[in-house]
């Protein structure tokens, strides 16, 4: 039989800049959150152009948009712990040259920098919060500085700041010095500036910030930064101190300010905020599932059905039929005097729990009443992920109370050798979808923002469980990464720096075509091995196995690749390997560890050799919410030298996975990641094959469960 399956939207990976918009459109979709303290030029809680020592809620993700003096910053910042944020920002300035290599020509100058801050004291009765902060501390030093800020209320209406600058902000007035500081920009960026870190110049800043009501904040301060850069270059004129603003926050948190700075200049901004920790559970509109059916007194000794043919076929037709209402699908029964093994397909639902209870609930109405034990074993990709043990009577006696008291009695085991096999007429199967692509790249100095889009249309043929035959074509409809510049070389082969090739010449394109198997060939273990066209760069064989106990934080892999660069018209022809750079080699892999730290985080060490033949590791650290929000970064570093690899030193990046239930309000398994990555680089490059085994188990898993076990009533 075959199966349609719903349209849905592939991933995306828009520009930084796109990341205003796309929060715009989550905060009125999901619900922007209200946060009170105002924030500064710098995207960060400030007066105006000074940093205060104020905090975002738990969770917070903003972007800020400012503008003054031909000068444009672009900031995420995302508040990681209650006490610890980091933000990104891209700046551009108009006509601004800086000193050394490389040798700059163009009439605007573009930044990245990173921040960290973090809150050392919090506020009492007598005692001021106190921050601690690290401005562009990764990155070519522009705006550079550290510094020790204190903010106090001392009226419900009247907060008071006060702190001390190094870097830039020391550079107005200083009274100090802790030292000598380099004063040099970094050509290339990209690394920690750790010799800078609180020593120089020091000078003090300071302002008062009066809200006459909640909505409305007007803030004055005193500057330590001197703006000495661009004072060089006469693009900052400023001839005072003194920095005025005005914000007015809207009922969503929205923040707009109009500011008067430094005697001479008019600046705006424009502050979003969304928080994907109190977003609230995808879903809402899903129907009600159905009620437990409570078993009569005596009924569970009632052992007559099992001499009666029909009833184990009428109770599977019953329970496919309940189970199908809910969109799950029951691929298998094995039905005892005592215990039933149900194998479920969750299509729909990302919270796992939530397909369980709902699994459970159907169980209820359509077994015999001596029928004790429910099993629930969930598959994906025909692999058992979990043995999922409750106990009839529970659901019974604890429908729709707290869901933590059926999660203390639920059992949770391998599925090795578990689940029953599926029914016959379920496979083969075919699914196919259609939508938007959209390919980026991003912060080529040229021009930061360059992107192709068109359509994608992809389709899955399940031959059996765990073969999955599968494709995906496109067809560009417009853009301009066919002129994307390569910036210089790090003597590796050109793994990635061909997209512009790519693009030039791959319309339509077969962006993958694969035969994949996944298997469970012992306790605990998992397997993949896929074949084809891999990517739209690579062709070959890609295996993988994982050692991921049901109850356990911690996952080990492996995963080994044997590739060859496929032709630039992505269709089936492959290419030498042999590049200007050198010969691609044909094997790489990795040996990777996966640990779930508690509180939504999650670590990632990979380390193996890359596309280029480059040895190295990767450190990535997310912070997951129940609710299927993602936010996250990594950082790659391979034996290449900073100095060869090229701009940014190493390759980093951030992103933001969405579930699309949080903006449809229904049930849905989809997701789409934002990634705001460094331009593209052959050095740390990786190869992107789809459906690697953690993602794909480990929500089935004891510790990822539980997260979502609110649900499981639901």
């Amino acid at each position: 039989m075959t199966e349609a399956a719903p349209c849905r939207i592939p991933p995306l990976r828009p520009q930084f800049a796109g990341a205003a918009v796309l929060l715009a459109f989550l905060a009125g979709a999901a619900g922007a959150q209200p946060v009170e303290s105002s924030f500064n030029l710098y995207g960060v809680p400030g007066l105006v152009d000074m940093p205060t020592a104020e905090v975002a809620p738990d969770g917070t993700l903003s972007t800020t948009i400012a503008h003054f003096g031909g000068t444009t910053r672009t900031t995420l910042r995302f508040q990681i712990t209650p006490r610890l944020s980091g933000a990104f920002r891209y700046s551009s300035i108009e006509d601004f040259y800086p000193p050394g290599p490389p040798p700059w020509t163009e009439p605007r100058y573009y930044d990245r920098s990173f921040d960290l801050r973090y809150q050392i004291l919090t506020e009492g009765r007598y005692r001021p919060s106190v921050v601690v902060g690290l401005q562009d501390f990764i990155g070519t030093g522009l705006y550079g500085g550290e510094y020790v800020v204190a903010t106090k209320a001392v009226t419900p209406a009247v907060r008071l700041t006060g702190g001390l600058g190094w870097g830039r902000l020391g550079s107005r007035n200083p009274f100090g010095s802790l030292g000598d500081r380099p004063s040099e920009l970094l050509g290339e960026g990209g690394l920690p500036t750790y010799d800078r870190w609180f020593r120089g110049d020091i000078a003090a800043f300071g302002g008062i910030a009066w809200s006459p009501t909640d909505r409305l904040t007007l803030s004055a301060e005193y500057s330590s930064d001197d703006y000495v850069q661009e004072r060089r270059d006469g693009t900052f004129r400023g001839s005072s101190p003194w920095n005025f603003g005005l914000d007015y926050r809207f009922e969503n948190g929205t923040q707009l300010s109009l500011y008067h700075l430094y005697g001479e200049e008019i600046g705006a901004q424009v502050t979003l905020h969304f928080n994907p920790r109190t977003a609230g559970t995808p879903g809402g509109l899903e129907a009600g599932p159905v009620p437990v059916a409570v078993r009569p007194p005596g009924a569970a000794e009632r052992l007559g059905w099992i001499t009666d043919s029909r009833t184990a076929a009428q109770a599977r037709q019953e329970l496919a039929q309940a189970m199908a209402r809910d969109a799950l699908v029951l691929e298998a029964l094995q039905l005892e005097p005592r215990r039933a093994t149900v194998r479920l397909r969750n299509p729909t639902y990302g919270a796992p729990s939530q397909a369980i209870g709902r699994t459970a609930r159907a169980m209820t109405r359509a077994l015999p009443d001596s029928v004790e034990e429910f099993v629930i074993v969930p598959v994906e990709k025909g692999m058992p992920l979990a043995r999922v043990a409750l106990s009839r009577s529970d659901l019974e006696r604890l429908e729709n109370d707290a869901a933590v008291e059926m999660l203390a009695r639920t059992r949770i085991a391998d599925a090795w050798r578990a689940a029953p096999p599926p029914d016959p007429g379920l496979y083969p199967r075919f699914a196919w979808s259609i939508g938007p692509y959209l390919q980026l790249s991003v912060f080529d100095p040229d021009n930061p923002v360059r992107a192709d889009i068109g359509a994608r249309v992809e389709a899955d043929y399940r031959i059996r469980p765990g073969l999955i035959l599968s494709g995906s074509v496109t067809k560009k409809a417009g853009g301009n990464l066919d002129s994307v510049t390569r910036q210089g070389t790090s003597g590796l082969p050109y793994v990635r720096t061909e997209l512009r090739q790519y693009s030039i010449q791959a319309d339509p394109a077969i962006e993958h075509l694969t035969l994949a198997h996944y298997g469970r060939p012992g306790r605990d273990l998992y397997s993949r091995v896929t074949a084809g066209y891999l990517e739209k760069m690579y062709a070959g064989v890609s295996g993988e196995v994982l050692w991921k106990p049901v109850d356990s934080r911690l996952a080990l892999g492996a995963e080994l690749n044997y590739v060859q660069p496929r032709d630039f018209d992505q269709l089936f022809g492959l290419r030498s390997r042999q590049t200007p750079g050198g010969e691609i080699p044909t094997v790489n892999g990795h040996l990777s560890a996966y640990y779930d730290f508690g509180n939504g985080f999650h670590g990632q060490l990979d380390m193996g050799r890359y596309l280029a033949g480059d040895w190295g590791a990767t450190v990535s650290l997310d912070r997951e919410f129940a609710n299927g929000w993602r936010v996250g970064a990594y950082a790659t570093v391979t034996d290449v030298p900073f100095d060869d690899f090229g701009e940014g030193s190493f390759d980093k990046g951030i992103r933001i996975t969405i579930p699309l239930s949080s903006i449809s309000n229904t049930p849905s398994r989809a997701s789409n990641t934002v990634r705001i990555q460094s331009l593209t680089r052959d050095g740390g490059a990786r190869l992107n094959v789809r459906d690697r085994l953690y993602e794909t188990v480990r929500d089935y898993h004891g510790p990822e469960m539980a997260k979502t076990w609110g649900r499981f009533w639901r």
